[in-house]
């Protein structure tokens, strides 16, 4: 049990606005508000503020604690460390917190009016609450929310990358909502987020709002809005965009039954969306690198160091196989990711003519076919292979040798990939 939280601070900016009803905050955090009342009962991260009938308020000071709190475990801190960090947190360190908050989305969080307790129903916000949740929050609406007619009448929204134009969306079109948890009941096709998709460990699931905001965009069909907030700027990391943002919404994704129209298919809106910002990405890295005097993709000293990135033989959408290759290319190494079919005997074909530096299995499948990775350890046993897998299950089937590599991280398949080519 972490202690109580030191006494908060009567004075500043932080503590002279009114406080949020947990469900204000949890829904524009993008939690459940159980999470909210979790984290209070078990560290002490609750609301201090109380006003006329008694009613519980979160604090500016409250909510720069909970900013930290999910900071910290979004960075994968242990809940009870990132919260004693959040408890102890001085003046300086929740100033930071909530001035270099991002601009969260109101969202939607399933099961949040069953959930909440009976003094929260019906509570408006105080006078100010609005003007203190954009400051320390954000005011983005995820596209395609339930939120969006509940705060028709709060006032305009701050544009940003959730913001949907009115245009994009047709009114008076009837939308089947998505519901939560519907693909473990049935088989998924293959590739697709929900055939053989890993689940984030329990406790890990990422619970960032601009998370929120891409599956709501997705299930709304708004190719504007993903395509606003998976933009890829010249200064970002396309490791961090996909293991923070893309691979957890795919993953959500993988969670949801969608009753859809002809011609609506929720992932295929992320898996475009996702590529398209990882070509704009590479495009205007590779143009910056020969306007800096860099050789270009085709440049020989380049291509001596190229790998060659697999997916699983079935998988339809390899993301990950894509990121990776972004991600390669950011640390200025070469490579290519193996599209369309590839047996065994094409994939040995392609390592003998390309000779790579390395070879990679990029996959999001829990249990992936790893033929491919046996054919190409046969006939180039010295190649270092890095194969990207979460279960452990499915390691047992790999190729004993020491050139073979699992590697269960995105992050930590990056590193090692590296390593071999700087080595090299």
């Amino acid at each position: 049990m972490t202690p109580s939280r030191p006494a908060q601070n009567s004075g500043g900016s932080r503590t002279s606005s009114p406080g949020l009803a947990v469900a204000a905050v949890a829904r524009r955090l993008g939690v459940a508000p159980a999470t909210l009342r979790t984290w209070d009962r078990r560290y002490g991260l609750g609301p201090s503020g109380r006003t006329a009938g008694s009613h519980r308020r979160y604090t500016p000071d409250d909510v720069a604690r909970l900013l930290v709190m999910r900071r910290l475990t979004l960075e994968g801190v242990a809940p009870v460390d990132a919260a004693r960090a959040a408890v102890e947190a001085g003046d300086a360190e929740l100033e930071t917190a909530a001035r270099t908050a991002p601009a969260l989305p109101t969202v939607q969080v399933p099961g949040q009016g069953a959930d909440e307790h009976p003094g929260d129903e019906g509570e408006e916000p105080e006078d100010g609450s609005d003007e203190f949740a954009e400051q320390f929050l954000g005011t983005v609406e995820a596209p395609g929310s339930d939120a969006e007619a509940a705060d028709e009448d709060s006032g305009p929204v701050a544009a940003g990358p959730a913001a949907v134009p009115p245009a994009e969306e047709p009114r008076g079109r009837a939308r089947l909502r998505a519901l939560p948890g519907g693909a473990t009941g049935g088989s998924a096709p293959a590739g697709a987020p929900g055939g053989h998709g890993p689940r984030p460990a329990a406790g890990a699931t990422p619970t960032s709002g601009r998370v929120s905001a891409l599956v709501d965009a997705a299930l709304a069909y708004s190719r504007t809005a993903c395509d606003n907030l998976l933009v890829l700027g010249p200064d970002g990391d396309p490791a961090t965009w996909w293991t923070e943002l893309v691979e957890p919404a795919w993953l959500r994704l993988s969670e949801r039954t969608v009753l859809a129209g002809p011609g609506e298919m929720p992932e295929v809106v992320l898996a475009t969306a996702a590529l398209r910002a990882l070509r704009h990405y590479t495009e205007e890295f590779e143009r910056a690198m020969v306007e800096a005097g860099g050789p270009p993709a085709n440049h020989p000293s380049r291509m001596r160091k190229i790998v060659l990135v697999f997916a699983a033989p079935d998988e339809v959408v390899p993301l990950s196989a894509h990121a990776l290759a972004a991600a390669l290319a950011a640390q200025g190494s070469m490579a290519r990711i193996v599209t369309g079919p590839a047996s065994t005997h094409r994939s040995v074909e392609l390592v003998t003519m390309v000779r790579p530096t390395a070879v990679v299995l990029a996959t999001t499948q829990n249990k992936p076919d790893l033929d491919v990775v046996h054919a190409v350890n046969e006939s180039y046993p010295e190649l270092p292979i890095f194969v990207g897998l979460r279960a452990d299950a499915a390691a047992t089937d790999l190729p004993f040798g020491p050139t073979v590599q699992r590697v269960r991280s995105f992050t930590g398949l990056l590193h090692e990939v590296l390593a071999v080519i700087k080595a090299r």
